[in-house]
Protein backbone atom coordinates (compact mmCIF):
# COMPACT_ATOMS: atom_id res chain seq x y z
CA UNK A 1 0.00 0.00 0.00
CA UNK A 2 2.76 2.20 0.69
CA UNK A 3 4.34 1.78 -2.28
CA UNK A 4 1.14 2.56 -4.47
CA UNK A 5 0.67 5.80 -2.54
CA UNK A 6 4.27 6.81 -2.99
CA UNK A 7 3.86 6.18 -6.68
CA UNK A 8 0.71 8.55 -6.85
CA UNK A 9 2.19 10.87 -4.67
CA UNK A 10 5.25 10.65 -7.30
CA UNK A 11 2.81 11.04 -10.57
CA UNK A 12 1.26 14.36 -8.75
CA UNK A 13 4.42 15.37 -8.23
CA UNK A 14 5.43 14.79 -11.85
CA UNK A 15 1.99 16.61 -12.92
CA UNK A 16 3.02 19.52 -11.59
CA UNK A 17 6.17 19.50 -13.19
CA UNK A 18 5.16 19.43 -16.64
CA UNK A 19 2.16 22.02 -15.99
CA UNK A 20 5.24 24.25 -14.29
CA UNK A 21 6.72 23.73 -17.75
CA UNK A 22 3.88 24.51 -20.56
CA UNK A 23 3.31 27.80 -18.09
CA UNK A 24 6.64 28.74 -17.95
CA UNK A 25 6.62 28.38 -22.19
CA UNK A 26 3.45 30.20 -22.75
CA UNK A 27 5.12 32.86 -20.72
CA UNK A 28 7.94 32.73 -23.01
CA UNK A 29 6.36 32.76 -25.93
CA UNK A 30 4.05 35.40 -25.01
CA UNK A 31 7.03 38.23 -24.03
CA UNK A 32 8.53 37.01 -27.66
CA UNK A 33 5.25 37.35 -29.72
CA UNK A 34 3.92 41.05 -27.44
CA UNK A 35 8.03 42.33 -28.33
CA UNK A 36 7.44 41.80 -31.86
CA UNK A 37 4.25 43.48 -32.06
CA UNK A 38 5.22 46.32 -29.95
CA UNK A 39 8.51 46.57 -32.63
CA UNK A 40 6.32 46.30 -35.45
CA UNK A 41 3.89 48.89 -34.11
CA UNK A 42 6.11 50.94 -32.56
CA UNK A 43 4.30 50.27 -29.32
CA UNK A 44 6.59 51.16 -25.85
CA UNK A 45 4.38 50.83 -23.81
CA UNK A 46 3.61 47.26 -24.82
CA UNK A 47 7.43 46.78 -24.91
CA UNK A 48 7.97 48.24 -21.23
CA UNK A 49 5.19 45.58 -20.52
CA UNK A 50 7.64 42.35 -21.86
CA UNK A 51 10.56 43.69 -20.10
CA UNK A 52 8.61 44.36 -16.84
CA UNK A 53 6.95 40.41 -16.54
CA UNK A 54 10.80 39.25 -17.30
CA UNK A 55 11.49 39.03 -13.62
CA UNK A 56 8.32 36.36 -13.55
CA UNK A 57 10.05 34.37 -16.07
CA UNK A 58 12.78 34.18 -14.00
CA UNK A 59 10.62 33.47 -10.51
CA UNK A 60 9.12 30.89 -12.40
CA UNK A 61 12.52 29.23 -14.12
CA UNK A 62 13.87 29.46 -10.51
CA UNK A 63 10.81 27.74 -8.55
CA UNK A 64 11.11 24.72 -11.81
CA UNK A 65 14.51 24.24 -11.16
CA UNK A 66 14.33 23.67 -7.00
CA UNK A 67 11.40 21.57 -7.84
CA UNK A 68 13.18 19.48 -9.94
CA UNK A 69 15.88 19.19 -7.51
CA UNK A 70 13.26 18.24 -4.32
CA UNK A 71 11.76 15.90 -6.52
CA UNK A 72 15.25 13.55 -7.30
CA UNK A 73 15.50 13.93 -3.62
CA UNK A 74 12.53 12.92 -2.53
CA UNK A 75 12.10 10.32 -5.15
CA UNK A 76 15.01 9.09 -6.30
CA UNK A 77 13.66 8.38 -9.66
CA UNK A 78 14.63 5.80 -12.76
CA UNK A 79 13.43 4.85 -15.96
CA UNK A 80 10.94 7.60 -17.89
CA UNK A 81 10.51 9.22 -14.52
CA UNK A 82 14.28 10.25 -14.60
CA UNK A 83 14.52 11.04 -18.12
CA UNK A 84 11.68 13.40 -17.72
CA UNK A 85 12.85 15.07 -14.61
CA UNK A 86 16.38 15.90 -15.68
CA UNK A 87 15.34 17.08 -19.00
CA UNK A 88 12.66 19.40 -17.45
CA UNK A 89 15.58 21.14 -16.12
CA UNK A 90 17.34 21.00 -19.53
CA UNK A 91 14.17 22.56 -21.03
CA UNK A 92 13.40 24.97 -18.46
CA UNK A 93 16.97 26.81 -19.31
CA UNK A 94 16.02 27.11 -22.87
CA UNK A 95 12.75 28.22 -22.43
CA UNK A 96 13.76 31.03 -19.90
CA UNK A 97 16.26 32.03 -22.40
CA UNK A 98 13.43 32.74 -25.13
CA UNK A 99 11.78 34.77 -22.36
CA UNK A 100 15.29 36.53 -22.19
CA UNK A 101 15.21 36.98 -25.98
CA UNK A 102 11.66 38.83 -25.83
CA UNK A 103 12.85 41.05 -23.30
CA UNK A 104 16.10 42.27 -25.68
CA UNK A 105 13.65 42.77 -28.80
CA UNK A 106 11.02 44.53 -26.82
CA UNK A 107 14.33 46.58 -25.71
CA UNK A 108 15.05 47.40 -29.56
CA UNK A 109 11.01 48.50 -29.98
CA UNK A 110 11.51 50.90 -27.19
CA UNK A 111 14.57 52.29 -29.14
CA UNK A 112 13.13 52.64 -32.78
CA UNK A 113 9.46 53.42 -31.17
CA UNK A 114 9.78 57.12 -31.83
CA UNK A 115 11.92 56.77 -34.97
CA UNK A 116 10.63 55.86 -38.92
CA UNK A 117 11.73 52.42 -40.09
CA UNK A 118 13.59 51.98 -43.21
CA UNK A 119 11.19 49.39 -44.34
CA UNK A 120 7.93 47.84 -43.43
CA UNK A 121 8.01 45.00 -41.32
CA UNK A 122 6.56 41.86 -42.64
CA UNK A 123 9.35 38.87 -42.77
CA UNK A 124 10.29 39.19 -38.82
CA UNK A 125 6.60 38.86 -37.72
CA UNK A 126 6.27 35.90 -39.90
CA UNK A 127 9.20 34.61 -37.61
CA UNK A 128 7.48 34.95 -34.55
CA UNK A 129 4.66 33.71 -36.07
CA UNK A 130 6.88 30.25 -37.13
CA UNK A 131 8.66 30.45 -33.76
CA UNK A 132 5.32 30.42 -32.12
CA UNK A 133 3.67 27.30 -34.06
CA UNK A 134 6.95 25.81 -32.79
CA UNK A 135 6.51 26.51 -29.21
CA UNK A 136 2.57 25.69 -29.62
CA UNK A 137 3.53 22.49 -31.02
CA UNK A 138 6.26 21.39 -28.53
CA UNK A 139 4.42 21.96 -25.50
CA UNK A 140 1.36 20.38 -27.29
CA UNK A 141 3.92 16.95 -27.60
CA UNK A 142 5.50 17.19 -24.28
CA UNK A 143 1.85 17.63 -22.68
CA UNK A 144 0.65 14.59 -24.36
CA UNK A 145 3.19 12.42 -25.12
CA UNK A 146 3.11 13.24 -29.02
CA UNK A 147 6.43 11.97 -30.75
CA UNK A 148 4.87 12.88 -33.97
CA UNK A 149 4.17 16.42 -33.25
CA UNK A 150 7.39 16.64 -31.55
CA UNK A 151 9.47 15.47 -34.60
CA UNK A 152 7.65 18.20 -36.77
CA UNK A 153 9.89 21.19 -34.93
CA UNK A 154 13.03 20.80 -36.91
CA UNK A 155 11.32 20.75 -40.27
CA UNK A 156 10.03 24.24 -38.91
CA UNK A 157 13.03 25.60 -37.61
CA UNK A 158 14.20 25.88 -41.50
CA UNK A 159 11.76 27.87 -42.43
CA UNK A 160 12.85 30.31 -39.49
CA UNK A 161 16.72 29.86 -41.15
CA UNK A 162 15.02 30.48 -44.22
CA UNK A 163 13.16 34.18 -43.29
CA UNK A 164 16.33 34.98 -41.69
CA UNK A 165 18.42 35.06 -44.75
CA UNK A 166 15.98 36.43 -46.43
CA UNK A 167 15.69 39.55 -44.08
CA UNK A 168 19.37 39.32 -43.79
CA UNK A 169 19.83 40.02 -47.38
CA UNK A 170 17.18 42.86 -47.59
CA UNK A 171 18.95 44.96 -44.52
CA UNK A 172 22.16 44.28 -46.50
CA UNK A 173 20.83 46.16 -49.62
CA UNK A 174 19.63 49.01 -47.82
CA UNK A 175 22.53 49.41 -45.78
CA UNK A 176 24.97 49.55 -48.82
CA UNK A 177 21.65 52.09 -50.69
CA UNK A 178 22.17 54.43 -47.58
CA UNK A 179 24.94 54.00 -45.12
CA UNK A 180 22.49 56.30 -42.78
CA UNK A 181 20.16 52.98 -42.63
CA UNK A 182 23.39 51.35 -40.96
CA UNK A 183 22.41 51.17 -37.49
CA UNK A 184 19.03 50.71 -37.69
CA UNK A 185 19.42 47.73 -40.33
CA UNK A 186 21.65 46.46 -37.35
CA UNK A 187 19.03 46.51 -35.06
CA UNK A 188 16.26 44.77 -37.25
CA UNK A 189 19.27 42.03 -37.81
CA UNK A 190 20.08 40.88 -34.62
CA UNK A 191 16.02 40.82 -34.30
CA UNK A 192 16.02 38.26 -36.63
CA UNK A 193 19.14 36.60 -35.61
CA UNK A 194 17.21 36.56 -32.17
CA UNK A 195 14.21 34.87 -33.04
CA UNK A 196 16.48 32.20 -35.10
CA UNK A 197 18.41 31.41 -32.16
CA UNK A 198 15.04 31.30 -30.47
CA UNK A 199 13.73 28.31 -32.65
CA UNK A 200 17.54 26.72 -32.24
CA UNK A 201 16.41 26.37 -28.47
CA UNK A 202 13.01 25.07 -29.25
CA UNK A 203 14.75 22.36 -31.55
CA UNK A 204 16.36 21.60 -28.32
CA UNK A 205 13.19 20.90 -26.10
CA UNK A 206 11.78 18.68 -29.20
CA UNK A 207 15.02 16.76 -28.84
CA UNK A 208 14.35 16.58 -24.98
CA UNK A 209 10.73 15.58 -25.52
CA UNK A 210 11.75 12.85 -27.33
CA UNK A 211 14.42 11.74 -25.32
CA UNK A 212 11.20 11.43 -22.79
CA UNK A 213 9.48 9.18 -24.67
CA UNK A 214 11.47 6.91 -26.60
CA UNK A 215 14.74 7.01 -24.52
CA UNK A 216 16.55 7.40 -27.16
CA UNK A 217 18.74 10.71 -28.37
CA UNK A 218 18.00 12.00 -31.73
CA UNK A 219 19.91 14.27 -34.27
CA UNK A 220 17.67 16.91 -35.59
CA UNK A 221 19.62 16.58 -39.25
CA UNK A 222 17.09 13.46 -39.17
CA UNK A 223 13.91 15.26 -39.88
CA UNK A 224 15.54 18.40 -41.84
CA UNK A 225 16.40 19.36 -45.17
CA UNK A 226 19.63 18.79 -46.55
CA UNK A 227 22.29 21.12 -46.03
CA UNK A 228 23.55 22.67 -49.71
CA UNK A 229 26.69 22.15 -50.22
Amino acid sequence: MEGINTRKRLEADLAELKRMVLRLGKMSEEAVVKAVWALKHQDAKVAQIVLDKDDDIDALTGALDSACMHFTARYQPLGEDLRTVTSVMHMAVDLERIGDYGGNIAKVAIALADTELIKPLIDIPRMVEVLSVMMDRTLFAFDIGDEDAAREIFAKDDELDDLEKQIMRELLILMMEDPKRIEQASQLLNVARTLERAGDHMTNVADRVLYILTGKTVKASEFRRPKER
